[in-house]
């Protein structure tokens, strides 16, 4: 299982990274590097995901405390609840005309205020209950094997010293950021949708959000939001959640 775990992540940061411009030195220094993509621990899946949060929470503008928007997200906060999984979920608003949201495996969760903008506080927990289906389904588990070995591949980095300890700033930077731009196949996506409406129903959550935010995404295209690239169409999406909800009250 390992094997083909290992060679999927090792095609995949060929193509991500462009490994048919890399020599033979440089793919061979690399190697360590992709084994241990692979095969990465649950502790340096959180020590990856900590430090790229931390490179991520240091790019971008953090709404301060007394902001509307971190009061709108500590509302949502305690209707979605502080854990996945067993996994402590931390909230913060990057203040940013763009509309997305995303979440890491070490339970970091981050919303746009561009995205609070368009939505209702019904519709943002929607949202976020999506992002948290990719950590609980372990989505962004794959997803971090990926991202770190293409900066692997790309940067042909030490193979010395702890799995975060070899990074850079520049490549945890790097790497937080094809993490929030994971490409998560269709199935995953139904996965995290279907994963949001159950834990919306568990927590006495009005799950009308999740139908109304996806109308909105639907309205917007593909051109003013980064968010939902590779998602099914957003009209499915909505479809599917109006289907449960009919379901459930029969």
């Amino acid at each position: 299982m390992k094997i083909k775990l290992l060679a999927t992540v090792m095609v995949s940061a060929a193509l991500l990274s462009g490994c048919q411009n890399l020599n033979t030195d440089m793919l061979t220094q690399s190697g360590t590097q992709l084994f241990q993509a692979a095969t990465l621990s649950d502790d340096d899946i959180k020590a990856l995901t900590n430090d790229a949060c931390k490179e991520m929470d240091a790019q971008n503008k953090v709404a301060p405390a007394n902001s509307n928007y971190t009061k709108r997200l500590n509302n949502i906060a305690k209707a979605l609840g502080n854990e996945v999984n067993g996994t402590p979920v931390n909230y913060k608003v990057y203040m940013t005309k763009d509309v997305n949201a995303w979440a890491m495996a070490n339970g970091c969760v981050r919303v746009y205020s561009g995205l609070m903008d368009l939505m209702t506080d019904n519709e943002v927990e929607g949202v976020l209950g999506h992002e948290m289906g990719h950590v609980a389904l372990g989505h962004t588990r794959k997803a971090i094997q990926v991202a770190h070995a293409t900066v692997a591949a790309r940067t042909a980095a030490a193979s010395a010293g702890g799995v975060a300890a070899q990074l850079s700033s520049s490549q945890l930077a790097e790497m937080g950021q094809k993490l929030v731009n994971a490409q998560f196949s269709q199935h995953q996506e139904s996965e995290a949708d279907n994963f949001s409406y159950d834990l919306l129903k568990k927590r006495g959550v009005n799950t009308a959000g999740l139908v109304t935010g996806f109308e909105k995404l639907a309205k917007l295209g593909g051109g003013d939001s980064s968010m939902f690239d590779s998602h099914p169409p957003s009209k499915e999406r909505a479809d599917n959640i109006r289907n449960r909800i009919a379901t459930d009250k029969k």
